[in-house]
């Protein structure tokens, strides 16, 4: 039979026309190979010109130089692939699975970590699923220890601890494993740090050896000064000189000081109390706030009345926001407290509180909605709803027996101010359990703010009537037509000045100088006759001293002052216009000893300078 001519064809580069005259699969897949491995066309290129993936064009390429012309064909021809994992050592792949069967709750990422360790290789996680998947029997039938509290030997047990965590186990899968508390786990590998060997042994009272004369003295300091510091507040107080000791050890020195000055210790509760929900417990940093007022009553200043403390505080890291020690507890005083936490804090979700009347009044209420703050309540005879409850309870054992012993109003300010800074910055019981390292309010609070507001606004916002001003020299300001003092010792320094309800008070940095009962005309923003004066006794002193001691009647610490001379208005009269007494041209000089300055405008004045050689 003759044999049949095949017809000629030109040769094309064309993919569309060399697609359609392969005759096989294999065909088709070479000739889409063939220029990227004769002519080095680019995966990219050749990709965008057959339609098909940049990756799979890569992969066949790279199969095709491997392999030959055989990667062209079917699987069956390929040679046969390793099966995943296979590829581990048969050590590694029998660790994997022992370590699953011995602690179930083991991931796929702590099991890479330990092969690591093990084998300075480390599989990836799908790798190790694979392989508990597909991989050896499990050669562990039982555990390598027991739980921590079943091990007798003290040692022994500290031992385990320290043995997984050196295998790369971690702290929490030790603690599950073993069945101890996670804190236990940080213990132990701390003891291990510091002491080695003797740190895992059950040595009494192994803390006390680190107690010497100074610590001993220091917390002796802190018992006179606080008689009802406990044990966790004097291991708090240590720590910010330094000092760092358990907190048993502190008890033990706090009892040890207690019985060398016949110090009674404070009472306990013996009845539990039920631990119930915080109804506004916050989830984030600045969504809620807690404000109260607390009495103090047992005080040494001279007058029968209490003196009040006014703090918020913030839920989330329980860091006080604004407090103020004050000798009265009307709305004023919360107002200023509220706007000193606005301004460094920001606005938050919600502010939580008792029924008193001043956290409710018009003013307070217009705030929280203009700031958008909802108002919260706790319920009646609930005091603990209250986070501020707690703070008012560490502001007891911490100062109020300094309090008790103040004879000024300065010491009062000093004690506030030193356990303000104190409480912010020493560690505090609810954060305990946290795991970042940050056991204060100011740690745990980290700088973060609510909505911030400028000043101009919550001034506008807060206090409608709230004016800054200057004293003169000799402590005097003036406000509208009147002058009124202030404090002597603060000459030139700026001060604020309230006005509401019928009263005017003067402040420097929150601390209130003097208050006059005004009364406003009917615009209610002039005042129309000051009275009652009262000073109040301030830490401001002036460095010169007196020449007579006058009291509060017999000087005058407010008169009305002259009126401000009304404003002259220049009168101009349409069409006269004021002639150039002399027009000089720009470039002309002065001749003699004075020096005409050119005018630079028709209304421009003329400007004589005097000759240095002038002896007046």
């Amino acid at each position: 039979m003759p044999r049949r001519r095949r017809e000629r064809r030109e040769p094309t580069h064309n993919w569309q026309e060399i697609q359609q005259q392969s005759l096989w699969p294999e065909q088709e897949q070479y000739e889409r190979l063939r220029p990227m491995l004769l002519f080095g066309q680019t995966s990219a290129e050749r990709a965008k010109e057959t339609g098909t993936s940049e990756r799979t064009l890569r992969y066949q390429a790279d199969q095709f130089e491997r392999e030959g012309m055989i990667s062209l064909f079917p699987s069956e021809h390929a040679p046969t692939p390793v099966e995943p994992g296979r590829n581990l050592p048969p050590e590694m792949r029998q660790l994997i699975v022992d370590l699953k069967a011995e602690h179930p709750g083991f991931t796929p990422h702590e099991i890479a970590t330990i092969c690591f360790l093990r084998f300075e290789r480390r599989p990836s996680d799908h790798t190790v699923k694979r392989v508990l998947a597909d991989g050896p029997t499990p050669t562990v039938t039982k555990r390598r220890y027991l739980p921590y509290a079943q091990i007798a030997d003290p040692y022994q047990r500290r031992r385990a601890i320290v043995d997984l965590h050196a295998e790369g186990w971690s702290n929490t899968t030790i603690a599950a494993y073993l069945q101890t508390p996670r804190h236990r786990v940080y213990e132990v590998l701390k003891r291990w740090a510091l002491f080695g060997h003797k740190g895992l042994e059950d040595i009494p009272q192994w803390h006390a050896r680190k107690a010497g004369t100074r610590e001993i003295d220091e917390v002796g300091k802190l018992v006179q000064e606080s008689p009802e510091l406990g044990a966790y507040r004097v291991r708090a107080a240590l720590e910010q000189i330094d000092i760092h000791l358990s907190q048993a050890t502190c008890g033990r020195l706090l009892a040890l000081n207690r019985n060398l000055y016949g110090l009674a210790s404070p009472p306990k509760e013996t009845t539990p109390r039920e631990r119930k929900a915080m109804p506004f417990k916050a989830r984030f940093r600045q969504e809620i706030w807690s404000v109260d007022v607390r009495y103090i009553e047992e005080h040494s200043l001279g007058f029968p009345e209490p003196i009040y403390l006014i703090s918020i505080l913030e839920n989330y890291s329980r860091a006080i926001l604004a407090s103020k020690i004050s000798r009265t507890q009307n709305q004023w005083d919360y107002l200023e407290v509220l706007f000193a936490a606005l301004s460094t804090a920001g606005a938050p979700h919600a502010i939580v509180s008792d029924g008193g009347g001043i956290f409710y009044c018009n003013q307070a209420m217009d705030v929280y909605s203009a700031l958008g703050i909802t108002k919260e309540r706790i319920e009646p005879r609930q005091a603990w709803q209250n986070y501020i409850e707690s703070h008012f309870n560490i502001f007891r054992r911490m100062s109020d027996a300094k309090l008790e012993r103040a004879t000024s109003w300065e010491e009062v300010l000093s004690i506030h101010r030193a356990w303000m800074h104190d409480y912010n910055m020493q560690r505090h019981w609810a954060h305990e359990a946290r795991d970042d390292g940050c056991h204060s309010p100011v740690e745990v609070l980290g700088g973060q703010t609510g909505t911030l507001y400028p000043p101009a606004v919550l001034d506008r916002i807060l206090f409608a009537t709230r004016y800054t001003r200057h004293l003169d020299r000799h402590g005097y300001l003036r406000f509208q037509n009147w002058k009124l003092y202030g404090e002597r010792g603060l000459a030139q320094a700026p001060v604020t000045v309230w006005v509401h309800n019928g009263s005017l008070k003067i402040e420097h940095q929150a601390v209130t100088l003097a208050q006059y009962g005004v009364e406003l005309q009917e615009d209610r923003k002039q005042v129309q006759q000051v009275s009652s004066p009262r000073l109040v006794e301030t830490p401001f002193r002036s460095p010169q001293l007196t020449l007579f001691d006058l009291g509060p009647g017999e000087w005058v610490l407010y008169w009305r002052a002259p009126d401000y001379a009304p404003a002259r208005r220049k009168r101009r009269v349409e069409g006269l216009v004021q002639p150039l007494l002399f027009d000089f041209p720009r470039e002309e000089k002065a001749v003699g000893a004075n020096k005409i300055c050119p005018a630079s405008s028709p209304r421009s004045y003329l400007h004589v300078i005097p000759s240095p050689s002038d002896d007046n």
